[in-house]
């Protein structure tokens, strides 16, 4: 079996720099020891990412307590989006219409389809081990919504403010098996 934990990245300041090099808050900081504190006795062989700084930023401390380095994967990164674009009526559009997306924005389904497939090359290329991906929000929720349709927007809305958050996805090969939902913190979106 191999497990995923997917770590979505703890709180970061949306009103700071680019959505690839927006650093974490303080508290999102502090929260990194939350995530070490998890994986510390989980024998993790593997750490995978998204390349944008504050997914790597919350599993760093992981990784070196293993002495692993992090794997970025650019399909893993966040959807791409258009200033205005985090406000509940277009999460709302976006979830009714996976096709849908604003001008120069990213549709949830490219968002799930890019997630996927990198997915499926790490569970198969680290077949056997526990692995941990950092994420987002929006990737991790589309990832989610593949595995079970029925999640959807308000489960979405339901984690928006959880950062960091940690679920485990457990697979056979790359047939998954199940879902569990292990710590979050619970931080207002600074958006």
């Amino acid at each position: 079996m191999t497990r995923v934990y997917f770590v979505r990245h703890a709180q970061t300041d949306y009103r700071v720099g680019t959505d690839r090099d927006r650093p974490l808050t303080a508290a999102g900081l502090e929260d990194r020891r939350v995530v070490l504190d998890f994986f510390s006795d989980k024998e993790i062989g593997a750490f995978c990412c998204s390349p944008y700084r504050r997914s790597l930023d919350t599993i760093i401390e992981a990784a070196r307590y293993y002495g692993q380095d992090i794997r970025t994967d650019e399909r893993l990164r966040e959807r791409e989006t258009v200033p205005g674009g985090n406000c509940r009526e277009l999460f709302r559009k976006r979830w009714a219409d996976f096709d849908w997306h604003e001008p120069g924005g990213e549709s949830l389904r490219s968002v799930q389809r890019r997630n996927i497939a990198a997915l499926t090359d790490i569970l198969t290329a680290e077949d056997g081990k526990n692995i941990v991906i950092g994420t987002h929000g929006t990737a991790l929720s589309t990832v989610l919504n593949y595995f079970d349709p029925g999640f959807g927007c308000d489960d979405f809305l339901r984690i928006i403010d959880w950062m960091p958050y940690i679920i485990e996805l457990d697979f056979e090969g790359t047939r998954y098996l199940t879902r569990t939902e292990h710590v979050h913190v619970e931080k207002v979106f600074i958006g």
